[in-house]
Formats: C-alpha cells, sequence, structure tokens
C-alpha cells in the first residue's frame, strides 16, 4: 500500500462501530467472535476535510493490488458501508432523496469511474450533510476487477429513520 501512496496507520487493537458490526451480524449472526479474520478500514468521513470520492476508489484499487499479490490465492470480500442519501441536523434534517440514491447504486454497479470524480458538495447537496458517507462505497467498488462485475442482489428501502439503507452484492466476472 504504501507503495501506491498510502501511509496506513496499524493499530492492535481498535473499536469498531455499526458500519461494520451490522454487515458482520447479517452474515453471521451474533457469535462470541467473527468466524473469519476482519481488516477494518476506517475512512475519515466525519471530520472534515473529508477523502474525496477519487481518493477512495484509488484506495480501492491499491487494495486489490495488494491482495493480488500475495503469493498464495485468497478468498476476500471488501465491503463499504456508510449511510446512503441523510442528514441528521440543520433545516434539511430527514432528508432522503431516493432518486440519488439508485442513481448511485447503478453508477457504481456500471460506472464507478464517475462517481470518483463527483466534488464533495454534489453529494451534500443530493445526498445531505451525511450523504458524504458513500464515497466509502468506492473503496470496496476500487477493489474489484476492472470488468463489470455480476450483480448478485440489491436492496433500497427507507425504514422508519433518518437514515436510507442500501445493499448492494458484487460478484468480480
Amino acid at each position: 500500500m504504501i507503495q501506491d501512496d498510502f501511509d496506513l496507520t496499524i493499530v492492535n487493537r481498535m473499536d469498531v462501530d455499526h458500519g461494520l458490526t451490522v454487515p458482520l451480524s447479517l452474515m453471521f449472526g451474533q457469535p462470541q467472535s467473527w468466524p473469519c479474520p476482519v481488516i477494518p478500514f476506517a475512512v475519515n468521513v466525519v471530520q472534515y476535510p473529508v477523502p474525496s470520492g477519487r481518493r477512495c476508489f484509488t484506495l480501492g484499487r491499491a487494495i486489490r493490488k495488494a491482495v493480488e499479490s500475495f503469493d498464495r490465492p485468497l478468498n476476500v470480500q471488501i465491503w463499504g458501508t456508510g449511510g446512503m442519501s441523510h442528514q441528521l441536523q440543520g433545516p434539511r434534517a430527514g432528508l432522503i432523496n431516493r432518486e440519488f440514491d439508485n442513481a448511485f447504486l447503478d453508477q457504481l454497479i456500471a460506472g464507478p469511474e464517475s462517481l470518483a470524480q463527483k466534488p464533495h458538495i454534489d453529494y451534500v447537496r443530493e445526498a445531505g450533510s451525511e450523504g458524504i458517507e458513500l464515497v466509502m462505497w468506492l473503496v470496496a467498488r476500487g477493489a474489484m476487477s476492472d470488468r463489470p462485475p455480476r450483480l448478485v442482489r440489491r436492496f433500497y428501502h427507507v425504514p422508519a429513520s433518518n437514515t436510507a439503507v442500501g445493499h448492494l452484492i458484487l460478484e468480480n466476472t
């Protein structure tokens, strides 16, 4: 990763939040310990300046390169997590933009490079102040092959809360 201009911080112990524990719980239930190794990548989308979509996409590509360079085959899943459109405070509190969210999912599948070029202000305007979390999905998509992926599952729902929920399961082809 360092050869691709990413200086990662390594920690021996790290508390993780719902962005990791919820998907793991959906996959594995509530075991005493996770049945597979987990390497969390914490991407700052809370304290400005947050990374650009381009940087997140490039990080994903660096992760792919690192995985591919391993000396034996690996079974790896890369998860991008983060809320879809939502704003938790201010005059636009409660904002949900279904049209933007679904267009984002379409582009993530078919043309992630265009999402990687989207300026932060576009995410904030269309998806709310917390919608910037969507750039984290670009890490996972950048880690995938450059070939169009196979769509395994797509889900979008607005529950009785302030955050739209989206899920994509994509597989390299």
